[in-house]
This record gives C-alpha cells, structure tokens and sequence, in this order.
C-alpha cells in the first residue's frame, strides 16, 4: 500500500485490517502518523484532526476505554418491526395481568 499518497483514514482501516483486533486511539493514529510521513509541527493537533476522521468515518467503531475497531467486525444491529415491538406490548401486558391475578388470588388464599 502506498501509504504517502493514501488518506489517512485508509491507512487507519489498513493498520486496523491488518492487526485483526482493536487498538487503542492514540496508538493506532501515531502509526497512522508514522506511515504517511506526513511532518507534523503540532502532534497534539495532528491526533484530533485524525482522530476527527476516524470518528466520522463510518467504517470505524468506537468499542470503548479508547480503542477502535472496524464495524466489520460488528454484527448489524438487528431492527424490530412494528408489529414485533407491538405483539411483545401485548404479551407484556398479558404477563403483567396473569402475575396480577396470581398475586390477588395468592392473597385471598392467606387471609
């Protein structure tokens, strides 16, 4: 890969790719930094603008306490229909009633 006249956020999906599991941010954009060759006056600004891309780059997945993976490695997110989020409503409040009257016959039992 051709690292100096690749975007950055290539490069961090391919140091990603290639390690096959997550990397802590500052890590993962030191080497992003490292392989463009890119000279860098300010290295605190250089990690928050690539950083940035990372961040709004949708093949990233930011996995928690600082490390990023690829949302490849993601299962997708599983959407309920509207008729399943109303059926488990209706179980809900079926449940709901029998454990109710279970209760209520449960007390006239005891007094």
């Amino acid at each position: 890969m051709d690292f100096v006249n690749s975007s950055e956020v290539d490069i961090a999906y391919h140091v990603l790719s290639e390690a096959g599991q997550t990397i802590y941010y500052k890590d993962l954009v030191l080497e992003v930094i490292e392989k463009k060759h890119k000279p860098v006056q300010n290295l605190s600004a250089a990690i928050s603008e690539v950083y940035t891309l990372i961040n709004m780059d949708s093949r990233f997945h930011y996995e928690g306490e600082g490390k990023w993976g690829l949302t490849e490695w993601n299962p997708p997110e599983v959407k309920r229909s509207h008729a399943a989020s109303r059926r488990s409503k209706t179980v809900s409040k079926a449940a709901a009633k029998a454990s109710s009257d279970r209760k209520k016959k449960l007390e006239s039992i005891q007094e």
